[in-house]
């Protein structure tokens, strides 16, 4: 009988574990931090909740409705009209354990350990044999303990030590860093179904910035490609500024910081090793998605596992494994590849910046990239929309020339009057002055708790490093 070890129990292992465990093959599903919360903007398309059979239960928000704030503070709304449509806003730790137990239920044995060290056999073709820390009995060093397998899926993301085992090669990753604040109630209920994403040099060079509602607080963050890497507290600072009249009185209840791919690893497959989700790079550039992509490579590499090995019968070659390449490539390559030529061009100065939230208040474009995202589908466009977009691109930047600000300032309130607002900083500046625990960038909000981000803690490598 095939065994097969899967490390990393995010969505691409639990997904790869699922798929595995119900076609009867031996599988153990690796994760060391049962409770992890990866910092992460935790939205879902619409289709994934389908296709992965995906209850409401771990849904915090349903989003239909989005907000475009360019640099300059024109903000744009963008409504989904079908109410059957929507973002499904997630909290990572909620819908892992959500993917890992199903996983478990359905037979995959779930270790809580770290995967050390894999000895690989002669020209990394196997058997293979993984020393971990086994957590399950408590304790802050576990129980070294090891165990031989047949096949590895590396889901253990960008510092994956399969990867390394596997000689995948490095690859470039950008930082996310994000704070969840918890606001009062007011200030929540204006995001009870509403998502913003702010762009700007303040915010980031290459990016975007995001305030992204959760069930009881929001997900305030940002993201910047490695050699902005230094730049990643000043970049959360400006958005946490820029949005600061909406997160009045906000509690920063947790930081988090992680790596993300910038783009696949030079190999995906080596021997009997086999890298999906963060660990493959399947994080798309503009956008920065990778939960979907993480549990679509999950489950396209198990099931050509399952169909190569004959539900477990013997043991797949690294040739068949390829395959899984093959389709993935096809299936996402062209989607990749656009994504990163809409990235380089709206996110390369202030003036495309303006450019690409100017385009983003057009109906068809906002049909276009809703169903885009929404159902993972290119949508077909007829030769007058053609000639449209490349008209409304070229006048969008022309126009963002002249409104692209030099400096930045704060959105306005959306639930207070300024007079209000004025108000009540006054007072709050006026309390805070001098107290520990104020942010001094924005005396309304709080820092409640100020760890290092929780994704630096712990017995991973540090978090931030750069280097898968």
């Amino acid at each position: 009988m095939l065994r097969v070890a899967v490390v990393g129990g995010g969505p691409s292992g639990s997904c790869a574990a699922e798929v595995l465990a119900k076609a009867g093959i031996q599988t153990w599903l690796f994760e060391r931090k049962l409770d992890n919360a990866k910092p992460c903007g935790g939205a879902i398309p619409l289709c994934m909740v389908q296709e992965f059979d995906l209850p409401e239960s771990i849904i915090d928000r349903k989003v239909n409705n989005m907000k475009m704030i360019s640099p300059s503070n024109r903000e744009v709304d963008i409504h989904l009209d079908n109410p059957a449509e929507y973002i499904g806003m997630c909290r990572r730790e909620v819908f892992d354990a959500f993917l890992r137990n199903r996983a478990a239920d359905l037979g995959a044995q779930l270790v809580n350990g770290l995967v050390q060290r894999i000895d690989t056999g002669k020209n990394r073709q196997g058997p293979y044999t993984l020393h971990y820390a086994d957590y399950a009995g408590g304790g802050l060093t576990g129980e070294l303990k090891s165990l031989e397998v047949d096949l590895i899926v590396g889901a253990d993301g960008a510092n994956s030590r399969v990867a390394k085992a596997m000689d995948a090669g490095d690859y470039n990753v950008a930082i996310a860093f994000q704070e969840r604040i918890r606001l009062p109630p007011e200030e929540m209920a204006y995001y009870e179904d509403l998502a913003e994403m702010y762009v700007g040099t303040d915010v980031s060079p290459d990016f975007y910035a995001w305030v992204f509602p959760k069930y009881d607080h929001v997900a305030v963050g940002t993201g910047t490609m490695q050699k902005n890497q230094s730049l990643i507290k000043g970049l959360q600072k400006g958005i946490r500024e820029r949005a600061s009249n909406r997160l009045l009185h906000g509690e920063v209840i947790k930081v988090e910081a992680h790596p993300i791919p910038e783009h696949p690893r030079p190999r995906r497959v080596v021997g009997r090793m086999a890298l999906v989700g963060d660990a493959a790079g399947y994080v798309t550039k503009s956008s920065g998605e990778g939960i979907y992509f993480a549990a679509k490579s999950g489950r396209m590499c198990a099931e050509e596992i399952v169909a190569a090995s004959g539900h477990g019968a013997r043991i797949p070659s690294e040739k068949d494994l390829k395959v899984y390449l093959k389709k993935w490539d096809k299936k996402y390559g062209a989607t990749y590849k656009v994504l990163e030529i809409l990235q380089n061009v709206f996110y390369s100065n202030d003036p495309a910046r303006e450019a690409f939230v100017e385009m983003c208040d057009d109906k068809d474009v906002q049909r276009l990239t809703f169903d885009s995202y929404l159902y993972k589908r290119v949508v077909p466009i007829n030769p007058w929309q053609t000639i449209k977009l490349t008209l409304l691109t070229f006048g969008a930047y022309l126009r963002g020339q002249a409104f692209a600000p030099t400096t930045y300032k704060p959105v306005p309130s959306a639930v207070r009057s300024e007079a209000e607002m004025a108000s009540i900083l006054a007072a709050d500046a006026a309390k805070s002055s001098g107290l520990n625990g104020s942010d001094p960038s924005h005396p309304a909000i709080v820092v409640k708790a100020d760890p290092k981000p929780a994704a630096e803690s712990g017995e991973r490598e540090p978090i931030l490093a750069g280097k898968s």
